[in-house]
């Protein structure tokens, strides 16, 4: 069933009516708390994802992972997901475990290498990168006419198919209407993270529930943009920096000049994103606006 760490078998045993046997197992990745693994059958793929039992945050972890299949449910009820995306969830006697169905895509940063070359200034990548951008905006302004925020927008949890469209996924930390007990959301990847998002990070105590609103999802969106188009992170801040320094230089607002660092002029792409980096959150446009923008 493959090699490495094991996936648990109780998920297993539930996925094998999913995708049929023999069953195909690969580790994608084991970092932070987490594990996941792609399982191939006859019938199809899922990606599964468990914590780390002997992780350093072992219990919040499985919480999270529990918080993700309950906000998918929500989610996919809301109509803002694909019903189809999430395939099941459990425990099992190392945590829990939630099962996804599995897009073939790269990362955004791995996706945009060819638009981030000397020679990417080409007809057919302008129209591509404008395409992403558009059906990743699409995604997210589902999530917000239903009063969602994904609350973790970056370039490692948004998937670009080989037909360049933008496809969402990890939403353990969004963060919806009327929420109930969950765990406190704390702002996610610091380069992405909006700054009144991270004002208010800086600004409260460490267990306090930040309500993460969509046009933080649109600063978001415009710095992964910025991040995977440059090859530079959008706020200056030295590497070595501790994350509350980099918050504090992200909650200033001001971001690089894109002109200073962007591989090749692109006057409508360099708009929207420049756009959605606004320092106030009223002055961005909506994911939807975005997306008016970039069909016109």
């Amino acid at each position: 069933m493959g090699e490495g760490l094991p996936p648990p078998g109780e998920a297993v045993d539930r996925l094998k009516g999913r995708v049929g046997e023999p069953l195909a197992v690969r580790l994608l990745s084991d970092r932070r708390g987490s594990r996941v693994w792609k399982i191939d059958g006859p019938r199809g793929a899922v990606v599964l994802k468990a914590n780390d039992p002997e992780g350093d945050s072992a219990g919040d972890k499985a919480a999270e992972t529990a918080q993700e299949g309950v906000h998918l449910v929500r989610l996919i009820d809301a109509g803002a997901v694909d019903p189809g995306y999430r395939v099941d969830a459990g425990a099992w006697t190392g945590g829990r475990w939630l099962a996804a169905r599995w897009v073939e895509g790269a990362p955004v940063w791995e996706a945009f290498a060819r638009a981030r070359a000397w020679d990417g200034n080409t007809r057919d990548t302008r129209a591509w990168l404008l395409g992403v951008a558009r059906t990743w905006a699409d995604g997210l302004a589902r999530m917000h006419a239903v009063g969602w925020a994904h609350a973790d927008v970056q370039p490692t949890n948004t998937l670009v198919t080989p037909g360049g469209r933008a496809v969402l996924i990890d939403y353990a930390l969004a963060c919806g209407p009327g929420d109930g007990p969950r765990l406190p959301y704390r702002g996610a990847l610091t380069h992405t993270t909006a700054p009144e998002i991270a004002d208010a990070v800086l600004t409260t105590a460490a267990d306090t529930h930040v309500q993460a609103e969509p046009p933080a999802d649109v600063w978001g969106l415009g710095a992964s943009l910025f991040w995977c188009w440059t090859g530079r992170r959008p706020v200056a801040y030295e590497d070595g920096a501790v994350r509350r320094e980099k918050l504090a230089a992200i909650a200033k607002g001001s971001t690089y000049p894109l002109s200073d660092v962007r591989p090749w002029p692109f006057p409508q792409f360099e708009d929207v994103i420049s756009a959605c980096l606004a320092p106030a959150p009223g002055q961005r446009p909506t994911a939807a606006a975005v997306v008016d923008r970039l069909t016109r």
